[in-house]
């Protein structure tokens, strides 16, 4: 079935001003172009300009959007970059060596800042983000499984808790791996170490722990993780590697947590994917997958490909894509540094523990986390609140022009439903603060309701990675 059904009724022309979208009477439109099949004849481009960026008003505003990650503010510099790469094909390597040698250094310097035992031998690449970067690392777990186990038919096995991206439920999907989740208990929002371990048999190619869970922000005790696999090796034989899922707090921890051992130091740790488009502080479409030896990535899963000119190698889902990103990446690794990165995620930290605390002190609601991992805190409806639930609280709030989700968590916890607030770069005290003044003007009026209003809960703001 199409995800995108075509029109079921005859399109009804509109007038448009002569004038609109040109000063020259000859160059406007008195109709309006068609909207599901192609228009005949050409559009002037400031016209069609016109056209295209009236509809897109109705977006929401991406600075108020705190149900995503996804980064919304760059220095007007890096957007200059972008704009003179987006021509360059990031597959094309040997006609943009410069833009190659830009990836690979942010290859190396995240080998570096997660701790690579031998950085110059951790392998990794640029993706469109941290979805593909979890395929990738979940190809080559599985493939080293296979290797392990040749002329076996047993079906492989994945670990991880409840808590993952939906990227991993469609990994195990597209590549027929039986996903094995630890679920929710009680104040237990994300994977149990010892749950994971016993999970975890000869048919299982690894464990996913997640640092930064999109549920609550929460980082998942990845060495805890190791130390139950550890032991698990000890008294079975068996060697469960593990992959990090660092989409957020892989470019938040090193800088805030330094003591935190998450990484490759941990030498169970295979790989490490992060998204670049999240707090690591670019516009969206670039993620990054680390391995941290050749050992750990297969050489089968490489392509070779001269046909552009070179021999080429490749490791990726995606084949063409836009060089922009990545060169925004190198521009803001440069640009910031350690000390710069640490400026902004600190900055980012303190305003989501502020913006929490000034939530809890409005009475009406229970902190489920506070801010103080990730730049993100998850709170619900206090138990003594019956006349609003948060579908409500989301609602309104988005008439006002914030998009903020309510959810309900996964199964054994699907009693409790959540509003979320992400914390970006960009997003300042002063827009907390305005948060709150708009939170707090509606209270009144959602403690007046004689009960809960949104009842279809499926309609209300979405959860969003």
């Amino acid at each position: 079935m199409p995800l995108h059904k075509g029109p079921e009724r005859a399109e009804r022309p509109l007038s448009v001003n002569p004038f609109y979208g040109s000063a020259d009477p000859v160059g406007g439109m008195t109709e309006a172009p068609p909207k599901h099949r192609l228009p005949n004849a050409p559009t002037p481009p400031s016209t069609a300009y016109q056209l295209v960026h009236d509809e897109l008003m109705l977006d929401g505003n991406a600075r108020l959007n705190l149900a995503t990650f996804v980064t919304t503010w760059m220095e007007p510099q890096a957007g200059v970059l972008m704009a003179e790469c987006r021509d360059k094909n990031m597959i094309d390597k040997d006609e943009y060596p410069r833009t190659a040698e830009l990836e690979r250094r942010c290859v190396a310097m995240l080998a570096d800042l997660w701790h690579a035992p031998d950085p110059s031998a951790a392998v990794g690449c640029s993706t469109t983000g941290s979805s593909e970067a979890c395929m990738l690392a979940g190809m080559a777990l599985k493939r080293r499984w296979s290797a392990r186990n040749a002329g076996g038919t047993a079906r492989p096995n994945l670990v991880m808790g409840v808590n993952v991206q939906v990227c991993w439920d469609k990994f195990c999907n597209f590549w027929e791996v039986e996903p094995r989740q630890v679920p929710m208990e009680g104040d237990r929002f994300h994977l149990d170490p010892q749950a994971a371990a016993e999970l975890c048999d000869e048919n299982t190619i690894g464990v996913v722990g997640i640092l930064g869970s999109t549920f609550d922000g929460s980082y998942e005790p990845i060495a805890d993780l190791c130390a139950a696999l550890d032991a698990l090796q000890e008294r079975t034989g068996l060697d469960v590697p593990v992959h990090v899922d660092a989409a957020s707090g892989g470019m938040v921890a090193p800088f805030l947590d330094e003591d935190l051992v998450w990484d490759f130091r941990l030498a169970r740790v295979a790989s490490i994917n992060t998204s670049g488009h999240k707090y690591g502080l670019v516009y969206p479409g670039v993620g990054w997958a680390l391995w941290r030896d050749q050992e750990a990535l297969p050489e089968e899963l490489v392509f070779r490909v001269n046909y552009l000119g070179g021999d080429m190698p490749t490791f990726a889902l995606n084949f063409s894509r836009p060089g922009a990103q990545v060169v925004a990446q190198y521009y803001t690794f440069l640009r910031l540094g350690r000390e710069g990165y640490r400026a902004v995620q600190q900055s980012t930290r303190d305003v989501a523990r502020h913006l929490a605390d000034r939530v809890a002190e409005l009475g009406d609601f229970r902190l489920l986390t506070r801010g103080d991992e990730l730049p993100v805190f998850a709170f619900t409806t206090a138990p003594e609140v019956e006349a609003y639930d948060v579908f409500d609280v989301s609602r309104r709030m988005r008439e006002g022009g914030w998009l903020v989700p309510a959810y309900t968590f996964p199964p054994r916890r699907e009693d409790l439903s959540v509003l979320r607030v992400v914390c970006r770069n960009g997003f300042s005290s002063d827009l907390a603060d305005l948060f709150v003044e708009d939170l707090t003007r509606l209270l009144p009026e959602l403690r007046r309701q004689p009960r809960p209003l949104t009842h279809d809960r499926a309609a209300a703001t979405g959860f969003h990675h």
